[in-house]
């Protein structure tokens, strides 16, 4: 009886071992696909903060004239 538990117990700790590798990958995917939506998307509406005041500035120039 206690064989049987012994290798149940050792068959558990490897089935948790690729659940705890398997978390990790999920968990590092997650990472950079957060990083990569700040780059494709915060990144580029912080730019354009830049950009759309100095265009305004040029049209509403060009439009006086």
């Amino acid at each position: 009886m206690e064989q049987e538990i012994l290798a149940r117990l050792a068959a558990q700790e490897v089935l948790l071992q690729k659940v705890y590798i398997s978390a990790e990958k999920t968990r590092k995917y997650f990472l950079w696909t957060m990083i990569g939506t700040i780059v494709v998307v915060v990144l580029p509406l912080v730019g354009l903060m830049f950009v759309i005041p100095s265009f305004l500035s040029s049209y509403s120039s060009m439009l006086s004239i």
